[in-house]
């Protein structure tokens, strides 16, 4: 069983900066994907792909509204895969959600995605 928890929301300015970080338990952990995805509001049936990585090492995939802003990677230290966000925009808010699969392969749906987190929010306010 793979627990997920985020951690790292909150209230901030455009322009400002937040760092997420998501940790998952179970040893199968380590040979699979990790994904950040988000939910708007007024759109609580979809969920938006962010980026993703695989936890082993490779190349990372993000959405385009968020590449050059947004860097998903490891810290190995704390055992958690954290998506540093940068330049935030007020069409940033939206509840972000760690998911995890247990294969070592990156994919932008959330149905590949088996085990998820409860999701932190970020508010941004212009």
């Amino acid at each position: 069983q793979v627990q997920v928890v985020e951690s790292g929301g909150g209230p901030v300015q455009a322009g400002a900066s937040l760092r997420l970080s998501c940790a998952a338990s179970g040893p199968t952990f380590y040979n699979g994907a990790v994904a950040w995805f988000r939910q708007a509001p007024g759109k609580e049936h979809e969920r938006e792909f962010v980026a993703a990585t695989v936890w082993g090492g490779g190349s990372a995939r993000y959405a385009d509204s968020v590449k050059g802003r947004f860097t998903i990677s490891r810290d190995n230290a704390k055992n958690t895969v954290d998506l540093q966000m940068n330049s935030l925009k007020p069409e940033d808010t939206a509840v972000y959600y760690c998911a995890v699969r247990l294969r070592a392969a990156v994919e932008i749906t959330s149905s590949a995605y088996y085990y998820w987190g409860q999701g932190t929010q970020v508010t941004v306010s212009s």
